[in-house]
Parts: structure tokens; sequence; C-alpha cells
């Protein structure tokens, strides 16, 4: 399957994602950044995978979600009869389950099951016995448990069945997972979960302000960020998986089942212009929680529950999606130093406060200790918001990030009518902005650069005017889009993140990448700011058509293949489409 033939299911604590042909290729339990229990995605069915599907096709004639929801309905239309599968994770109470129900809608189909357990990211192949009508497979440990009634037979270290669903039939599978020391999970009835599901999902959404030309891709992305939710502790992963490349074939491939300081921002201020404040709220006390400590030792990333170390290895038995290795699980840039991060903590610190929160005197202090960090600590090179693996450097975005946290740690306090060094901090703010106006800012070309006295561009100063360093109508501002528009831009119209040729060895990697799509919403909300609102919508409206045909995005798009690549979904994908698609309405 393509990136793009997938789709997502979760619980709020880890998530599935299933392909049009039937099969569950990507599964972590019990949390997102847990090994693997189905990682064909990154390998083949060896490696753990769970396909239903009607005899005689190889994929499902539709889907859809259920409404508002995240229950998903594949149709397969047969020559005998027409089926649904219907797949969810229902709301966990102590143990996860994945629920796989297939109803007969028409006629009768004969249909296949095929599943293959394989703990640890496909490496452990678990002992499997039948215990009261279950089958239960044990690894280490991990533990499952697959109940139907369907009698499945073991075969080639899999369990396959074939069975024929009529008119009206409600077949049901139910696969849990628990700790291969405790008991086993209590049965359910899969169908009241799915009924108590779907209610849930529904009475979430109507809880928020969506409305719009774009109600509906708004709302999906709304309910993609809540499924990337950690509901324990309140953090919000990058994306669901890890490894899919951003080079097909090449080694741009990193572990995004982890919570950015960056995306976690950027999704608390649609969460409060969304109208979802319980959830900005959680987010905030995980945020507080994570990064408690001395700032100088603030990381750009943490696990779900605000762990911090996060070690990079490489699994050598996967062979990578689309031979795409290494296979990598952890994150070595958890170590890197990247300024802007401070900003963007300050900065939703302050949104939270004007978008709803009621103040909160440990936020301040966290705010004054960034402050006092900052007044020196803005000066040094980085690594940069992309994460690059190449030489530190003086990187305009960074600066700018460094001057929205003197800004906001301003606003907050003269709102809040607290206490701070306010003078100095105002003078910091003027210095800053001074140094990136002369130091980032070619004027030969109208534009800002990459980094000091670089040439390079890069699609994060685009963000220049939504942060409010510079307004919409700066002529350094208009230059600077012109400029991306003109040495950033595919021919197809989508903006990559900055010249990945060997003229730019900035991340320090091979090969190539796709268009990234944040970049490409920024740039349709940089025009809406500017007042172009044609050019906007046309460009919203091009990089809504890349979605999947169930509205999902990864991280890029690869315009030579045609297709979705990166880590998927990518909260950093749908979080500037809700910005963008609130800043046209």
């Amino acid at each position: 399957m393509r990136i793009e033939d997938y789709a997502l299911i979760g619980d709020m604590q880890s998530a599935a994602l299933v392909g049009r042909d039937g099969s569950v290729d990507w599964l972590c339990l019990p949390r997102f950044d847990s090994p693997a229990c189905f990682a064909a995605l990154l390998g083949n069915q060896r490696h753990g995978s769970w396909r239903i599907w009607a005899a005689g096709m190889e994929t499902a004639s539709s889907r859809r979600y259920w409404g508002d929801t995240l229950v998903l309905e594949s149709t397969w239309d047969t020559p005998g009869g027409t089926v649904r599968v219907i797949d969810f994770m229902p709301v966990r109470h102590e143990h996860p389950r994945l629920v796989r129900i297939v109803e007969g809608v028409a006629g009768s189909v004969e249909m296949n099951c095929e599943i293959r357990i394989r703990f640890d990211y496909g490496r452990i192949v678990p002992w499997v016995r039948r215990r009261d009508g279950s089958l239960q497979a044990i690894g280490g440990p991990d533990s499952a448990w697959i109940h139907s009634p369907v009698h499945l037979h073991g075969s080639d270290y899999a369990h396959k069945a074939t069975f024929r669903v009529e008119a009206g039939d409600k077949v049901p599978f139910v696969f849990a997972w628990h700790p291969s020391h405790a008991a086993a999970p209590p049965m359910v009835d899969p169908l009241s979960e799915l009924d108590h599901t779907r209610e849930l999902w529904e009475d979430w959404v109507s809880k928020g302000t969506h409305a719009g030309t774009w109600r509906d891709a708004v709302v999906r992305s709304m309910i993609t960020l809540k499924g990337l939710t950690y509901a324990p502790t309140g953090g919000i992963v990058a994306a669901a998986t890890t490894s899919l490349p951003e080079d097909l074939g090449g080694v741009r491939n990193w572990d995004y089942r982890f919570c950015w300081l960056r995306d976690a921002s950027m999704i608390l201020d649609a969460l409060l212009t969304s109208g979802y404040l319980d959830e900005a709220k959680a987010w905030r006390e995980w945020l507080l929680r994570a990064i408690a400590g001395r700032p100088q030792d603030l990381q750009i990333m943490y696990g779900v529950a605000g762990e911090r170390r996060l070690p990079e290895m490489t699994l050598d038995w996967l062979p990578g999606y689309e031979n795409s290795l290494p296979v990598r699980i952890g994150n070595s840039a958890a170590g890197q130093l990247q300024l802007d991060v401070y900003g963007e903590v300050v900065n939703s610190l302050y949104h939270a406060g004007s978008g709803g929160l009621p103040p909160d005197d440990h936020a301040w202090k966290l705010t004054r200790k960034m402050m006092d960090f900052l007044e020196s600590g803005w000066q040094q090179p980085d690594e940069g918001l992309w994460e690059v693996r190449g030489p530190r450097r003086q990187f305009t975005h960074s600066k700018v990030m460094a001057w929205v946290a003197c800004d906001r740690a301003i606003k907050t306090l003269e709102r809040q009518h607290r206490t701070a060094p306010v003078d100095r901090w105002k003078a910091l703010r003027e210095e800053i902005h001074k140094e990136v106006c002369e130091k980032s800012y070619d004027p030969e070309r109208n534009t800002f650069t990459q980094s000091y006295g670089s040439r390079e561009l890069d699609a994060a100063t685009l963000l220049i005017p939504t942060m409010g360093f510079l307004p919409a109508d700066d002529p350094r501002v208009i230059g600077t889009i012109n400029a991306i528009e003109r040495e950033l831009t595919t021919p197809e119209g989508f903006v990559l993140r900055y010249s990945t040729s060997e003229h730019n060895p900035v991340d320090g990697l091979p090969g190539r990448e796709g268009a990234f799509l944040a970049c490409s919403f920024w740039l349709a909300e940089a025009k809406a700011r500017m007042g172009l609102r044609k050019e906007a919508c046309d460009l919203f409206n091009r990089l809504l058509a890349l979605r999947n045909d169930v509205g999902l995005l990864s991280e890029e798009y690869d315009p030579v293949q045609g297709r979705l690549v990166g880590n998927f979904p990518q909260a950093f994908s749908h979080v500037p489409l809700i910005h963008t698609a609130q800043a046209l309405s």
C-alpha cells in the first residue's frame, strides 16, 4: 500500500493504520511509542499484520469514516453481494483493544481472515495456543487475545479462516493486549463498544466551534489531532508512525511518535480557537510538567509522559518501507539545541491566557525563567526548527522566535499585571529585531535568508508576518514571499523547506525530499494576510486535494512520484490546515 492508502484508527493512547486491502499493518501497544505488534508497514506480512478481505478482491471498493468519528468503514462490492468491515479502537478503560466487525449488507460473500502477530517490531514470533475458544499469543512481556466466533486455524506461523457472510450478519473480531504477566482482559461486547465509541466522538466534535467553507476538512483534522493525543497526560505525538521516508528509498527516516514542543504549541492554538478548552488545559499541564527544571535544559521533544531520554537506534531486521533504510526508533534530535522552542513555549502560554484559560502562577514563573536564559542564550547558533544534522548556524527563524518570546512575555506581563524587568525585556526585543533585519535580510534580492549571511532561502521565514515580527504588507515580507515562490516552489506550486542541493549542505544528509506540506499552508496563510485571497484560496484548495480519500495528510508530498511521503498522519500538516482555513474564513 502507498502511504495514502492507509487510514487511522485509535483510542487516544495508541493508533493503528488500516490499508485499503483490509490489512492492519501498524499497531504499537500499549502506547504510541511502544514496540509494534503489527509492523508490516516497515517490512512485509511476516513482520506482523491482520488482514480481513473479500475473496477474489485485492482492495475495498470504497471506505469512509462514520461521520465525525474515528470509526472506519470499508465496503467490499463483489459479484455475490456486499459486505462492510468496520474497524475501531474502543476508548480504553484498562486494556487496549482493536475491534473489527464484518457486516453483511446484501447477498452472500466469502471472506478471508489472516492474522500474524509479531511482537517487538516483527522480531518475536509468539507462542500461540487456544484457550476457552479464543487464541492467546505470548512473547516476552507481551500477550494478546483474539476473540471471534470464527474458527482460526494455524498455518505457516499465521492463523487463517475462510467464512461466509450473509445479508444482516455481524461477525466480530476482538484483539486485546495485556502484559504477559497479568491476568487476561475481560471480554467485551463489540457492538456495544461500537455504539459507545461512535457517541463519544460525535459528542466531542459537537463541543467545538467549527464553521465556514472548509468545515469538514477542519473537523477531520481536529479529530486526527485528538486521535494523536495521549489521553492520560495530554501530550500530543507528531505522528503515529516511525521511519516512513521523506525520500523513498533514502535515509531520511525518523521516529515521530513523540511530543514536539513546536507542534504542541501550534496545536494548542488550534484547540483554543476551536473551542476545546479542556484539551488546551491538559496540554498546558503536560507542558509545565515536561519542561520543569532549568530553562537551559529545555528539550525540543519529550515522550508522551514527559520522558527526556529518547535514544535513537536502528532495527536491522526490518527492510523498511519500500526499502527505505535505516528503520529508526527513538530520536537523537531530542538532544539538539533549537532556540525557537523557547519562543514557541512562551507564545503558547501567552495564547493559553488570551484564549480563555485562567492565569497560572507556575506558567508565569516559567516564562520568567525562559527570559532569564534568553537574555544571553539567544545569541547562540543552533540546529534550527528543521533539526539539521549539519553544523549549527545562526538561523533566522530561531532569532525571530527569540523575539517572539520577548514580545509575548511583555504582553503577558502587561495583561496580567505581573512584575518583571520589563525595560530590559523591551530593550532585548528591540536588539533582536534590529539584528535580524540587518544580518538575515538580503537587500540585493529583497528577501530574508535562512541564516545570517546566507544566500539560501528557508520557508520558515513565511512565519514572519504570522508571528507579528513584521506586518504582512512590509516590502521585506512581500519580497521574501516572492523569493520563496520563485526559488523554493515546485512546478506544481508546493513549497520546499529549503534547498537540499549539494550547494546547500545545511541538513548534512544525502538525497532529496518532497514538498513540506506545512510550508505550503504557511504560504497560503501569508497570502491571505496580504489580502491576496484568491491566490490563497487556490493554493489552499490544491493542498486539500492532496489529502487521501479519508482526509488525512502525511508530512510531505513528492510531486515527482505524485504521492504522499513521510510519517502519517502528520500533526504538523493538519495544524496549519486548520490555521489557514481559519484565516481564510
